[in-house]
């Protein structure tokens, strides 16, 4: 192995009571990709966090090429080489594609003393850096008009144009699809060829088995395992992440009850969903799967018609979706949670109309309903007055769920509802999504791992630019191959 490009040596970190890193030793070096693993809350992101600056550790030392640093603001940590895709996108919804991936580093033309942006030099280089990931949005389009998969393109995008020595990618393949997967891959490769270091988080274990070549476990805040290429499985993975070996929920069909939920897509095959039954959603980057999404809760920025029962009820805006008995886990966590409230006040948030009696809020009411909440969706830790932006992705994921199963929704929308979260969480998510359907609700789910709506879905409707093209049964042998024939994939 060559020298080490970032390491760290005997690092802790607390938050509180919580211990997120405890004498964590760890290094990557030139010319390698690391891979580190774990269940959510095992400490994953905060050693990311600590290696670009936003984090100080409490104990122990960071070296960048073996020197020692103290990186005051990620700005520090940029001017060593280090960048970073992390898993909430910092990306600005309302600039472009080009002024995104330029932000931070743009180009200019001098007149003298006058300085102006480039924007025609903005734009090319953002087409090109984009090219090589096969992707080619508009670069003047505001990147709030692109879906969850595509932003993460545009992300990653940004973090090539920059000249970088370590480069660190959180759940960078969380949304995407296979061909999107492959094309990321093959710009990583390019990238260990040239001698960056490549620090890797994923819970897909079959990428990590492919990709790294060395893997780190933490398992609560610790080093549970280091391996090198071929000394480890998948199955290897997800045993050391939780200290036992993982299982997956797969679909116990229930039969369907009377239609809860009723839209027509842009095609002739409406998108409906019965009581006790998941219905899937399936398409590639562009699909319109996202959008559908976001129509049936009212959030797409236009009026939709959506029936209901036998009644049809326009949703102007999430709020009618809500009255309606309809609850939205959206692709994006920040999208569903008030990063800087508490868990109890994310959890009650849309309870509140529930709790209030004569103008004033049962406050013992709403803990109880809380704590019951936390304990049956096992948020970690139980602080119900934690920030939610203080819990990892899969906690927050949790919190979410919580909120809706406060109120009882007859319909629950999920989009990629598991995306970035540990083997352990994700089972237990899949648990809740039955619960809710077992009960007499329903479920629509859009995720782009076609294996996880085969196990999990009573039927999922192919979709191609924003029609519905097929639909496949679990009585019809449901499973990936023929999903990914169906999307045309």
């Amino acid at each position: 192995m060559s020298r080490l490009a970032a390491s760290a040596e005997r690092v802790s970190k607390r938050f509180g009571a919580t211990v997120a890193l405890d004498d964590v030793d760890f290094g990557v070096a030139f010319g390698e990709i690391h891979a580190v693993v774990g269940a959510n809350g095992a400490g994953k992101s905060t050693l990311v966090r600590i290696l670009e600056g936003v984090h100080r550790p409490d104990h122990g030392v960071i070296r960048i090429d073996g020197e020692v640093r103290h990186f005051a603001s990620p700005r520090d940590a940029i001017a060593s080489g280090i960048v970073t895709i992390p898993q909430e996108l910092r990306l600005v919804p309302a600039l472009s594609v080009a002024e995104n991936i330029a932000l931070g580093d743009l180009p200019v033309r001098r007149f003298g003393p006058l300085a102006m942006i480039d924007r025609a030099r903005m734009q090319e280089e953002a087409r090109e850096v984009l090219a090589e990931l096969e992707f080619a949005p508009d670069p003047r389009a505001p990147v709030a008009s692109l879906g969850v998969a595509e932003r993460q393109l545009v992300a990653i995008a940004k973090a090539l144009r920059r000249r970088c020595r370590i480069f660190m990618l959180d759940e960078p393949t969380a949304a995407l699809e296979q061909r999107e997967v492959a094309r990321l891959f093959s710009v990583v490769a390019r990238m260990k060829r040239q001698g960056t270091a490549v620090l890797y988080i994923s819970h897909r274990l079959d990428e990590v088995v492919a990709i790294a070549d060395r893997c780190t476990v933490l398992r609560d805040g610790r080093v549970a395992a280091v391996a090198a290429r071929g000394a480890f499985t998948a199955t290897d993975l997800a045993a050391a992440m939780v200290g036992r070996a993982a299982q997956q929920a797969v679909s116990t069909s229930l039969p369907p009850g009377a239609p809860l939920l009723e839209a027509q897509a842009d095609g002739v095959t409406p998108v409906r969903v019965r009581e006790r039954e998941v219905v899937g959603l399936a398409g590639l980057l562009g699909s319109g799967a996202d959008r559908m999404m976001r129509r049936l809760f009212g959030a797409a920025g236009e009026p939709a018609v959506v029936e209901i029962g036998d009644h049809k009820r326009r949703f102007a805006n999430p709020v009618d979706a809500i009255a309606a008995g309809i609850g939205l886990v959206p692709g994006e966590r920040s999208l569903g949670l008030v990063m800087n409230q508490s868990v109890r006040d994310n959890i009650l948030l849309p309870n509140l109309d529930t709790l209030s009696r004569m103008g004033y809020l049962d406050r013992d009411a709403g803990d109880r309903i809380v704590g019951e909440l936390m304990e049956l969706v096992d948020i970690r830790p139980r602080q119900a007055n934690l920030k939610a932006g203080a819990l990892s992705g899969g906690n927050q994921q949790k919190v979410i769920l919580a909120k809706w199963l406060a109120r009882r929704v007859a319909v629950l929308l999920l989009d990629d509802p598991t995306q970035g979260i540990d083997v352990a969480a994700k089972a237990q998510i899949h648990a809740l999504i039955r619960d809710v359907v077992a009960r007499g609700g329903g479920a629509l789910i859009y995720s782009s791992d076609l294996g996880e709506l085969a196990r999990l879905c009573d039927r999922v409707l192919a979709m191609r630019h924003g029609r519905v093209t097929a639909t496949v049964d679990r009585g019809a042998a449901l499973d990936e191959s023929k999903l990914r024939s169906a999307i045309g994939g």
